[in-house]
């Protein structure tokens, strides 16, 4: 398993931005999906955007145009921008790790099955 570490989290106004960062030390020669998720309270746990090896994004509509996850490799550090952020927003927001892909253009999902490696989580707050 890959060890995650989230950071970054905080409240911010509607429309204001936060980054999310996750030091995710990992084989550096194998490809992962990694992701964030995002579960608010009362709600299920849900899929923001993820990453494969080779760098190719998939957003989930309600985050598109608004958030952007990248990858500083030689760091092993995942980040979330997120920008124009809303209420709708405000959950707890996870870093997670899929096992080694057979391929770094491997397809990503947002199945929280997909994924066997998970950060503590950090907390979003957006106030209107």
């Amino acid at each position: 398993q890959v060890q995650l570490v989230e950071s970054g989290g905080g409240s911010v106004q509607s429309g204001g931005s936060l980054r999310l960062s996750c030091a995710a030390a990992r084989d550096p020669y194998s490809g992962y999906c990694m992701a964030w998720f995002r579960q608010a309270p009362g709600k299920e746990r849900e899929g923001v955007a993820t990453m494969n090896g080779s760098g190719f994004a998939w957003y989930s509509d309600s985050v598109k145009g608004r958030f952007t996850i990248a990858e500083d490799n030689a760091k092993q550090t995942l980040y979330l921008q997120m920008n124009d952020l809303r209420p709708g927003d405000t959950a707890m927001y996870y870093c997670a790790a899929s096992k080694p892909m057979d391929s770094w253009a491997a397809t990503c999902r947002f199945l929280s099955a997909d994924y066997n490696s998970w950060g503590q989580g950090t907390q979003v707050t957006v106030s209107s």
